[in-house]
């Protein structure tokens, strides 16, 4: 040994005991490690072969060395440390061509097994094997469970849904980063009552470091029975950012993100998509195929949800049962099925049961969207097995019902009642698409055909099915007192299918109009 390195003599005798004890040298392999953690555990052979990088744009944080580890006594690595490099360099090779910028976003004095922002979640040495063990998925089966809606899905119309049958309820969709910011709107969404037996949340994120770290916010902070991710929002500022509808076309970005929620949560994982992004390109078959084997120490997703429109489709067409049930039957025999359950297009009975007979292969489980915002009574319907001709009265004990759960929930203050009016009109701009089974020519109701015109049975009848604005107005008057003299509202999700557009809105300048109005009300006239 000279300087403590190993002369050229010593090696060929090291060697050749070696091959006379029938042992070979242990094969040279690059390793990337942590200069700061690792480098002070390892024995260096040659001091030359330690290479610094140099510092680029992206790397102006980071410090890696490659090194050169050869096999025999001098160069032997600690197990524990050999085993720490190994996990570190598969998830370099699996995700460095997913997630390149996020080098930018780990901290150089923060340990490297500790850091929030690597996409390294789902690795078994960070998963609490208790909480693993705990895991308890949903049965969705024979179920009427009521999907996530943006603005209407909130705490008080979720209560109404459970009284009126609903068996499981899910909060609205959430942006994970706003989680981590701390964005108070976006947990006002998560919060949940003690009479929803079975509830979830669902979040979109654009990142599995993104997803991974609200994760753990919402295992720490909420109580929920499942986390549903989504990835069918169609819309643009949601798939413009990476999230939503645009998540199906990336399998693998999809992938580490699923993987980051399924290694956090001790809850229940389930995925929402859409049949594609275009009815040319068709991709729920292939992402379900990989879906399949997605796992995390033996977990893999609860179920998968399938939303019979392509992103490009919102609802201008017929929800596609038929491709529904042809993902669910075109699954991996050789891996563990994955659940499916579709949605679309289920107004009544009668449409439920359709779904059943076209997507047998599909979970036997009513997954409610607009539907059950129309007609809130339809989980009864469901089970029941009945066209419910509900009356005008009892549409109204609805309205109170929700009205009295908005003021519970958000105060009745002069901030509760202006949230609740809001909520309660956003609501009205759907239920008056509801049509009496008592005046329907033909049974059933489809979700897709205009209301005709009609007067009703009675004049609280005719003034439900109104669809103007001014009308929905004087509903709320009814039941939450005079609006401000400078209100006005606009339905944020305004329909071009049934109303005229200048009927959908209010202004303080309406408020004569309001006021003057009938008791009985125009007749109901969709244009």
């Amino acid at each position: 040994m000279e300087n403590g390195q190993e002369t050229k003599e010593e090696k060929e005798k090291r060697l050749n005991d070696l091959a006379k004890r029938n042992i070979q040298p242990v094969k040279r392999e690059y390793l990337i490690i942590e200069k700061e953690q690792v480098k002070k555990d390892v024995v260096v052979t040659k001091k030359e072969e330690v290479n610094t990088l140099k510092k680029t744009k992206e790397q102006n944080r980071k410090k890696r060395v490659w090194e050169e580890i050869s096999g025999g006594q001098s160069g032997s690595v600690p197990k524990g440390i050999a085993n720490e490099l190994n996990r570190f360099t598969a998830n370099m090779r699996d995700f460095h061509y997913e997630t390149p910028k996020v080098w930018n976003e780990i901290d150089i004095n923060e340990p490297l097994s500790r850091s929030k922002n690597f996409p390294h979640w789902w690795q078994e040495h960070d998963i609490p094997a208790a909480e693993l063990r705990e895991r308890k998925l949903i049965d969705f089966s024979d179920k009427v469970y009521v999907a996530p809606l943006t603005t209407i899905g909130n705490l008080p119309w979720r209560r109404l849904l459970i009284s009126l049958g609903a068996d499981i309820t899910c909060a609205e969709m959430s942006l994970a980063s706003s989680l981590i910011d701390g964005a108070n709107t976006e947990w006002a969404h998560l919060r949940r009552h003690p009479d929803e037996k079975i509830f979830g949340i669902q979040i979109t994120a654009p990142k599995p470091y993104v997803s991974g770290r609200a994760c753990e916010m919402i295992r720490d902070y909420c109580q929920v029975d499942f986390v549903d991710i989504n990835m069918g929002c169609p819309l643009d500022t949601v798939c413009n950012n990476g999230m939503g509808a645009f998540l199906p076309t990336k399998i693998k970005k999809a992938e580490s993100i699923v993987k980051s929620c399924l290694a956090v949560l001790p809850c229940a994982v389930t995925c929402k998509i859409r049949t594609g992004w275009t009815n040319d390109k068709r991709s729920a078959h292939t992402f379900v195929g990989f879906a399949q084997s997605w796992q995390v120490k033996g977990h893999s997703l609860n179920c998968v949800f399938i939303h019979g429109r392509s992103r490009n489709d919102r609802y201008s067409r017929l929800a596609d049962w038929d491709y529904i049930n042809t993902v669910a039957s075109l699954q991996d025999d050789y891996a563990a099925p994955l659940p499916i359950i579709g949605n679309g297009d289920i107004l009544t009975y009668h449409d439920y049961e359709m779904s059943r007979k076209t997507a047998p292969n599909t979970c036997n489980c009513a997954m409610l969207g607009r539907g059950a915002i129309i007609k809130p009574w339809l989980p009864t319907e469901i089970k029941e097995k009945r066209n419910w001709d509900v009356s005008a009265p009892e549409r109204l004990e609805f309205l109170k019902t929700f009205v009295r759960y908005g003021l519970e929930h958000w105060g009745a203050d002069e901030t509760g009642i202006a949230r609740t009016r809001r909520f309660l009109l956003e609501m009205l701009s759907f239920t008056c698409r509801y049509t009496p089974v008592g005046l329907l020519e033909r049974l059933p109701q489809r979700i897709h055909d205009r209301p005709p015109r009609y007067y009703g049975r009675s004049d609280l009848e005719t003034l439900l099915s109104s669809p103007a604005a001014t009308d929905w107005v004087k509903i709320s008057n009814m039941l939450l007192g005079p609006a401000p003299s400078d209100f006005s509202f606009q339905p944020k999700h305004a329909s071009n299918s049934y109303a005229i557009p200048a009927a959908q809105s209010y202004s303080s300048s309406d408020a004569d109009a309001v006021a003057s109005s009938s008791t009985k009300g125009p007749m109901r006239d969709w244009g």
